[in-house]
């Protein structure tokens, strides 16, 4: 179940954030200085093959893999980083969405999953 964490960094002249998190996925969402919704992303199946879902206002979709950085045993990490991902399965993703978010506020609910069908039709 996704949950909010508290005291998230803002970054001056950045957008506001908010930050939910669950050990299957996290949900950042951007907020415009008047309190509208501005995009978000939605990062699923962490810990094996995690994928980022990106929506910024007012049409910019991305659907990404994360490449963790973990490269060998015997190395240093390397930061995370976003690589391209073709396949974008939205059934699965909204399914996964809304058992996650149960808990989220409606107006966070309603543009995810509007935006998570919009992707699929422009991903498509």
């Amino acid at each position: 179940m996704l949950r909010e964490l508290i005291n998230v960094r803002q970054v001056p002249g950045d957008l506001r954030r908010r930050w939910f998190e669950s050990t299957h996925c996290d949900l950042i969402v951007w907020y415009t200085a008047e309190g509208t919704l501005a995009g978000f992303q939605f990062c699923y199946d962490k810990g094996h093959a995690e994928r980022a879902l990106t929506w910024k206002s007012p049409q910019a979709f991305s659907h990404m893999a994360v490449d963790t950085g973990e490269v060998h045993p015997l190395q240093y990490k390397a930061i995370p980083i976003l690589v391209p991902d073709g396949h974008f399965d939205a059934e699965r993703v909204e399914r996964l969405f809304l058992r996650e978010g149960e808990t989220l506020p409606a107006d966070v609910v309603a543009l995810v999953c509007e935006k998570i069908a919009e992707c699929a039709e422009n991903l498509s």
